[in-house]
C-alpha cells in the first residue's frame, strides 16, 4: 500500500478503533501505537500534555522521551504556541530544537486543541531518515487528530486542570 492507502484506510478504521467511551489514556495509547504499525518510518510517535504551563509526556511509541517542554521550546513547544502543524525536514536545522533522541533526523507536530479551543497538546512524530514527513502527512494527521477532537476529548474528564 502506498503512503495515501495508508492514510485512507486508517481514517477508515480509526473510529472502530478510537471510541468515545473508552478511557482518555487508552484512546491516545493506542492511536500512537496504530500510527507506528501503519507506518515505518515513524521511530517516535507520542502525545505531549498541556497541564496549563508546560507540555508533559503523554502515550508514545518509541525510545524514551523527554517528560517536559516549555511552551515555544522546540519544534513541540513552537507548534503549540503558535496552534500549527509543523513539519521539520532536518531537526538539526530547528533553532531550539530538543534532542530527546540522537537518532532523530526529521519531524511533525500537530497541535490539539479541546473543544472550546483550548490547547490539550501535541501530538509529535520522529523519524530517523531526513524528510520523512510532507503535507500529506500533515493533511491525514490533521484529519486524524480532527477525530480526536471532535469525538474524544468532549467524552473524557482532563487529566489536569488548568
Amino acid at each position: 500500500m502506498t503512503e495515501l492507502e495508508k492514510y485512507e484506510d486508517l481514517i477508515a478504521r480509526v473510529p472502530y478503533l478510537i471510541l468515545p467511551e473508552d478511557q482518555l489514556i487508552s484512546n491516545l495509547s493506542n492511536f500512537t501505537a496504530v500510527l507506528k504499525e501503519f507506518f515505518p518510518k515513524i521511530s517516535w510517535v507520542g502525545f505531549y500534555i498541556f497541564n496549563g504551563q508546560k507540555l508533559f509526556l503523554g502515550p508514545f511509541q518509541g525510545k524514551i522521551a523527554c517528560t517536559s517542554i516549555e511552551i515555544g521550546s522546540g519544534v513541540c513547544g513552537t507548534s503549540a504556541q503558535r496552534n500549527e502543524t509543523i513539519i521539520v525536514e532536518d531537526v538539526e536545522k530547528f533553532p531550539g530544537h530538543i534532542a530527546c533522541d540522537p537518532e532523530s533526523r526529521s519531524e511533525i507536530v500537530v497541535p490539539v486543541s479541546y473543544p472550546d479551543g483550548r490547547l490539550f497538546g501535541v501530538l509529535d512524530l520522529d523519524s530517523t531518515e531526513l524528510g520523512s514527513f510532507n503535507l500529506t502527512d500533515k493533511k491525514y494527521l490533521e484529519k486524524l487528530i480532527d477525530y480526536i477532537e471532535k469525538n474524544i476529548l468532549p467524552h473524557s474528564s482532563r487529566l489536569w486542570h488548568s
